[in-house]
Formats: C-alpha cells, structure tokens, sequence
C-alpha cells in the first residue's frame, strides 16, 4: 500500500506540474499574441530602438508582428542585418525579447526586457560588456508623402580636390579617406566618411568603382545602406550589390564589375526607395521598413547625411557624386 501510495502522489505531482505548465502555455499564447488583445496590440508594429552604453549610444530597430495566433519579431542589432529573433513574449503589460550571442558578439544572449507608456518603450538589456543598459523606442514614423516631390538643384558634394564638406567617423584613425585625382578613396578597414550637409528627400548620382573582395555602401539620411560590394556571393540577396542592406534585394542583379567604374542613379522620398545601376532600374519604389546595420541614429523622421561605409574590406573609389534635393 505504502509503494501504491507513493507512485500515486508521484503521479499527482506530474499531473499538476503538468496542469501549470499548460496554464501557462495558454496564458502565455492569449497574453502574448491574441489579436483580440488590446494590450498586445499597441505594441505590434515598428519601433525605432537606441540601446545607452556608458560610453556611447547604438541606434537599433525592432518590428513585433501576430502571426497564428503568435508573437514574432524581426531586429536590427548594433550590426549587421534585420533577421528574426528566436524569442519574443509579451507577458502582463511587459515586453520580453532575446537577441542570440552569436549574433551580438557578446558571451551571452541579450534579454530585452521593457513597457510600453503612451507610443514610447523603455527598458533594459544586459550588455554585451556585461554591464546593464538601458533601451528606449519610439514608434517608427509612416514618412507618407502627400505629393510628388518637386526637385531642386543639383549639388555636387565631392568637389574633385579634397575632403571639403566631408568628415572621417574617427579623426584619429590610422588609415583615412584621401582624394586622389578626381577620386575619394577609401582605406579600406578604416573610418566612415560622413557628408556635413543633411537632407530628406533626394535623388543621389553616384560614380563608384569596387575592387576584387571589397564591401562597401551608400547610406542614405545615414540610416540606409544601398550595398557596394564583390564578395557576398553567398550572402542573402538583399547583401548584393544594390540592394538596401537586409532588405531589398536587386531585381534583376547584374554581373558584378571589379575595378570597373559604375553609377547609382538613386531616389529616397519618405521610405520608397529607387535604385537604377549603370541605367537599369533594380529596385523600383520600394519600402524601406527601417534602418540598416551601421546607421549613425534611429531617428528616421529626421533629415541625415550621405555617407560612404568604409570600415570594410577591400579598394572602393567614388568620384561623381551629385545631390539633388526636394524642394520644401
């Protein structure tokens, strides 16, 4: 009897362990993800993310979505591209979402945790430096245009000779940006080069030339990158050449040309993006959902500046390089 009596409260605890743990899977999918939740449902959409080191500030972005009945997320990190996240809950008013280590660099996996007040999200991560940060986000804006834009003048913003207008990420860096018959030339593995002007809506002519196993970019408001590069072949299409970082790829994508001279004729209104390389439209008035890896800020409903990715590898060349804005 005493045996009988032991494996039949054994067999009670797993009923109730069992019982909590489908509570909880229940609550967790009504909570997290029902569309008739309106707690959930003000935090579904697209969030312009900063993460507050001690020392310094990384622009970030995050879009939470219901799909069958459940959470999902997509995220740009301090990097690299937009990929979805392997965990994502909402849980009593509180956002819980999980970036892998192996995508932050870091010894561990980065737990988002944060609340939602009015259109803004706030909360914490544990760092990578394994110190903890604190994360803001605001509502990413729509940047609808209400009508066609009407086109300035051209301004021609490498003047041929020098650095003029432009400034170095790191003006203590070893390796820098020079300008060499007619040529701004990047160091390769050294600092971005950021234009001193910021614009909104624009077209953007743009003279390149790309050298064997070299990555590069354009990036637009300083916030989208139009990729330049010869050695993503195996990377998803949107890292090609003419694709916006993580996002769009190029349709059709043409022959890669090492050492060749090549243009982007590219307009930016709002978020639809144009990309027309060497004559060929590539992407054509395509959503740009947020910011890429590598933007200077988060701050999308802001104007920013062109600036040219050199922190890569490799031999990458510009010339022409001419801006013609939207009139306001």
């Amino acid at each position: 009897m005493k045996s009988r009596r032991v494996v039949l409260s054994f067999a009670l605890i797993l009923l109730s362990v069992g019982a909590r743990a489908y509570v909880h899977a229940r609550r967790f999918t009504e909570v997290a993800s029902s569309g008739d939740d309106a707690a959930a449902k003000a935090f579904l959409g697209r969030w312009d993310l900063t993460l507050k080191a001690a020392d310094r500030e990384y622009p970030s972005w995050l879009e939470l979505n219901q799909e069958n009945g459940r959470l999902s997320a997509q995220f740009v990190g301090r990097w690299g591209n937009a990929r979805p996240l392997p965990r994502a809950e909402l849980s009593n008013g509180r956002l819980t979402f999980v970036s892998p280590k192996e995508e932050e660099g870091a010894q561990a996996d980065l737990v988002f945790e944060g609340t939602l007040s009015g259109n803004n999200l706030s909360g914490t991560v544990n760092g990578p430096d394994g110190k903890t940060w604190q994360w803001t986000g605001q509502r990413a804006p729509a940047l609808t245009r209400s009508h066609p834009p009407k086109w300035g003048k051209p301004i021609a913003l490498f003047n041929g000779k020098d650095l003029t207008g432009w400034r170095m990420s790191d003006p203590n860096a070893e390796k820098v940006w020079k300008a060499e018959n007619g040529e701004l030339i990047s160091p390769g593995n050294g600092p971005e080069l950021i234009n001193d002007s910021k614009f909104e809506d624009f077209k953007l002519h743009v003279e390149f030339n790309c050298g064997e196993q070299a990555n590069s970019g354009v990036y637009l408001r300083g916030r989208y990158e139009v990729q330049i590069e010869t050695d993503s072949i195996e990377e998803p299409p949107s890292h090609h050449m003419g694709g916006v970082y993580g996002f769009l790829a190029p349709i059709p994508e043409l022959p890669r040309k090492p050492g060749e001279w090549q243009t982007y004729d590219i307009t930016l209104v709002g978020r639809k993006i144009t990309v027309v390389q060497n004559s060929q439209t590539i992407i054509n008035n395509q959503e740009i959902p947020g910011i890429t890896g590598g933007a200077l800020d988060s701050h999308e409903e802001l104007p920013g500046p062109i600036y040219l990715q050199g922190s890569e590898k490799g031999h990458v060349a510009f010339r022409s390089i001419v801006l013609t804005p939207a009139e306001k």
